[in-house]
């Protein structure tokens, strides 16, 4: 797992004045509202004996620890502590650590990590999300494996045919060649173009009833953002659809993918409910490989795996992987390992 980077942990939507524990980064996060609409975050575990502060209530902007009652401000200050007398100080190893926050592209991003604001990578544009034209649907699942192999499956182009043979994978089945393609470097990313010239119709699925059973060109791009961030654009001519993820780590065996859909054809909000019922088909497919995969984090050495040559754009996220990981933007093994049960 990276720091330094902006994690989005939260759909927006699912934030209100009512505090909600996040678990994500083998750590526990507490979020709520404030009386001005505007997101609060803190660690979620009280100063004085542990408890988890997400338990408590919302008290003139502040939260309050549901044990003992300590009053905690949104930059995390202790202000009150209902066991001592009135004028009796509190001392400043009371107070909790709070966390910079951020709304946008309906997720709630936090700040993970000890750069200066200055210096601290941006959150990746997601320019289709303001397009009036793009319908979005919001869903999310769950994988009990790292996050680093869920992110690989979704930049991986060769295993469609095979994991998704049941579902819109059925159309590659008559020509599973993944042309060579070339690794384009993005601000604190990648990605890839990739054409499938032989799309045939799915077996079934919603997608079923915009494909012939003519081959069709399937057009794709495949993009990856720094630290957890992917994002497939499909394009088949008569409509594009674009699935950004964000694939949360919970803790070392356990990922959740929030996921932002968005396509520019059957708008319809009734048929929501269809495309939601397939994206989850196509998650469960994706769940049952994903998490059979040993070891659950992907190896650190390159040459622990075998490669060809349609796996260049896992290699890519490995090595920046790798980047990060050697300027020191690693977080603590040691410190995941103490904290894990945490987020159990």
């Amino acid at each position: 797992m990276l720091k330094n980077f902006w994690y989005a942990c939260e759909f927006t939507s699912a934030v209100t004045n009512k505090p909600k524990q996040v678990l994500m980064l083998n750590q526990r996060f507490v979020l709520y509202r404030n009386s001005q609409g505007e997101v609060v975050v803190l660690k979620d575990q009280c100063s004085h004996r542990g408890a988890a502060l997400s338990l408590g209530w919302r008290e003139d902007n502040c939260i309050r620890c549901p044990y003992h009652g300590w009053k905690f401000q949104a930059d995390g200050k202790c202000v009150e502590i209902p066991a001592n007398e009135m004028g009796t100080p509190i001392p400043p190893r009371a107070n909790v650590k709070s966390y910079p926050v951020q709304e946008k592209y309906g997720f709630v991003w936090i700040f993970y990590g000890d750069l200066p604001a200055e210096s601290r990578p941006p959150i990746p544009p997601f320019p289709e999300y303001q397009d009036p034209k793009m319908h979005p649907i919001y869903l999310e699942y769950e994988m009990q494996t790292h996050y680093t192999r869920v992110i690989e499956n979704a930049l991986d182009p060769a295993h469609l045919y095979a994991v998704h043979g049941n579902s819109f994978g059925a159309g590659l089945a008559e020509d599973t060649t993944v042309d060579e393609y070339v690794i384009k470097d993005e601000d604190w990313g990648i990605s890839t173009k990739i054409i499938y010239r032989n799309y045939t119709q799915p077996k079934n699925g919603i997608f079923k009833s915009f494909f012939g059973p003519k081959k069709t060109q399937l057009n794709a791009k495949i993009s990856f953002y720094l630290p957890n961030i992917t994002k497939i654009e499909s394009d088949f001519g008569r409509g594009k659809i674009i699935n950004y993820a964000i694939h949360v780590p919970v803790n070392d065996q356990r990922t959740i993918s929030k996921r932002i859909q968005l396509r520019n054809f059957f708008t319809y909000a009734w048929a929501d409910r269809l495309f939601i019922k397939f994206h989850h088909q196509v998650g469960l497919e994706d769940k049952i490989v994903t998490e059979s995969q040993i070891p659950q984090l992907i190896p650190d050495n390159l040459t622990t795996e075998v490669h060809v040559a349609a796996d260049a754009m896992n290699l890519a996220y490995r090595q920046i992987r790798q980047k990060y990981l050697a300027m020191g933007w690693g977080l603590n093994y040691h410190q995941n390992q103490r904290e894990r049960s945490l987020t159990k």
